[in-house]
This record gives structure tokens, C-alpha cells and sequence, in this order.
């Protein structure tokens, strides 16, 4: 019997989808029902159900970055879940989820709509058995970075590439403001409510996220290799594609090895 997840903020529209779930896919389990990100998370790689149904708008992090989360830590022995996003109606995401293969709802749902959808996910539930494993993962992330990279392009209906480059990072520490040129930082790295901005002399902590901060960078100079890490490309000396395909990333200036996760692993191709 296939099990699916639903990620939804709003209880109402969350037990709606349930309960037309149940009408009109009686075989299918609903494992869990969450109503953040994180937990989504959480729970998709403890339950490992077949499918995902995840609002775009959820508190903790969005229904991309639930998507990017798993794609990045789900366990290699496992068929990657079948994405369903949920989202209210929004003419960008229509347009981003209508190019892909990825499947997508309007709220509130449309019985008409869902029976569409299952119709959908129940062929690529029967297609599984027919293809490797490996290759339905690949494709979800060809559309997972496609997605993403058109989030990142649109932010409240201006490019990214709008965003005043950072030359200077100011790191505080107490009375104390360190200027770090940019140019000299080999990446920056997720951590809690900060960032922490790594030199070859010693690194820094500075109070914003990753995600406020990497419209600033240019991304032809820094590239993101996993969700929490961005690297600075020219201290990348080498890349290792491990068996998981992820890849170890040797740099220059620091002993440090980064990873970067299967998403993101597409930027290390010999030429």
C-alpha cells in the first residue's frame, strides 16, 4: 500500500486534502500529517513515504527548501518520494510548476484537479517498477534545481541579479567591526541564526542567513554546493563524486573538506 505525507500549515485545507484523498484513493495511507518544514523533514526520512504533498508556504522553511532538504540527505537505499506542491494561486509558481514534471495543486483543492493528480502519480508509482530507482531520483532533481534556480531569479517580482553585490563583509565581535573583502572568504556556511564566513586567516560569525546573504554574492565567483554551504569556486582545487553521489571538494587555503550534495553535484563535470 503506498504512503504519502501531508506538509500543510492550515489544518482545514490540510484535513480537506485528506479526506478527498480518502475518497478518491481509498489505497492510500496517509502516514503523516505536519504542519512546518522541519518536520516534514523530519518525518519524510523517518517514514519514507512514496509521496510528498508540501505547501509552498510553510513556517520553517518553504516547500522548496523541504524538497532541496530531502533531496540532499535522503538515504541511497531508498526510492527518493514522488513531490506534489501545494500552493495558493500565484501566477509565477503556476507557470515554474506547469514547466516541470513535478506535479502541482491550487488551494483550495479542486476535486476535479486532485483526481488528475493521482491519476498522475499512480502511472509513476507503476512506472517505478520498470526503471531504476536511480533514475527517477535524477530527474527530480534536475527538477528541483530548475525550480529552485527560478525561486532565487524572482524575489517579490524583481531579479536576484538587482541585489547590491557585497565588496566587504562587516563581522562584529563585541566593539570590535572586522572588514573581510569578500574576494579573500573561501566559503560561508549555515550555522543556527548566523553565518559563518571562513578566510585562510581565521573565520568570522555574522548575523544573517544564508539566504539573505547569497543574492549578494555573485554566483559566477560563489557557488552554492549544498544548502547550508556556499564556496568560493577559485579555493576549489579538486572534486571527488563519491559512490552516493555527492562529492568531496578539496580547497586552497583551508584543510577543510566541504560536501556538496547530489543537488548541486551537476557543477563538477570534467570539460
Amino acid at each position: 500500500m503506498p504512503r504519502c505525507l501531508i506538509a500543510e500549515d492550515e489544518p482545514l485545507l490540510a484535513h480537506g486534502l485528506r479526506q478527498e484523498l480518502a475518497s478518491q484513493w481509498p489505497g492510500l495511507e496517509v502516514a503523516a500529517m505536519v504542519g512546518d518544514g522541519l518536520s516534514a523533514v523530519t518525518q519524510a526520512l523517518a517514514l519514507r513515504p512514496e509521496i510528498c504533498f508540501l505547501d509552498i508556504r510553510m513556517p520553517g522553511c518553504t516547500g522548496l527548501e523541504t524538497a532541496q532538504a530531502l533531496a540532499e540527505d535522503w538515504p541511497d537505499d531508498a526510492a527518493f518520494p514522488l513531490l506534489v506542491f501545494v500552493t495558493a494561486y500565484d501566477d509565477y509558481a503556476l507557470q515554474a510548476f506547469g514547466a516541470q514534471a513535478v506535479d502541482y495543486l491550487v488551494k483550495p483543492v479542486d476535486p476535479p484537479r486532485l483526481a488528475a493528480c493521482v491519476a498522475r502519480l499512480q502511472k509513476r508509482l507503476a512506472e517505478r517498477g520498470s526503471r531504476p530507482a536511480v533514475s527517477g531520483l535524477e530527474q527530480t532533481l534536475d527538477q528541483l534545481r530548475t525550480l529552485l534556480g527560478a525561486s532565487a531569479g524572482t524575489v517579490a517580482g524583481s531579479p536576484a541579479g538587482a541585489a547590491q553585490r557585497l565588496a566587504v563583509i562587516q563581522a562584529q565581535v563585541g566593539s570590535l567591526v572586522h572588514l573581510v573583502p569578500v574576494e579573500e572568504v573561501i566559503y560561508f556556511e549555515a550555522a543556527d541564526k548566523y553565518v559563518r564566513v571562513v578566510t585562510a586567516e581565521r573565520e568570522h560569525l555574522i548575523r544573517t542567513s544564508l539566504k539573505e546573504l547569497l543574492p549578494q554574492l555573485d554566483p559566477q565567483t560563489f557557488w552554492q554546493v549544498h544548502r547550508g554551504t556556499v564556496v568560493q569556486a577559485r579555493a576549489i582545487t579538486s572534486a571527488r563524486r563519491e559512490e552516493s553521489g555527492k562529492v568531496t571538494l578539496t580547497l586552497k587555503g583551508s584543510t577543510d573538506k566541504l560536501t556538496a550534495s547530489r543537488l548541486y553535484a551537476h557543477l563538477f563535470k570534467g570539460m
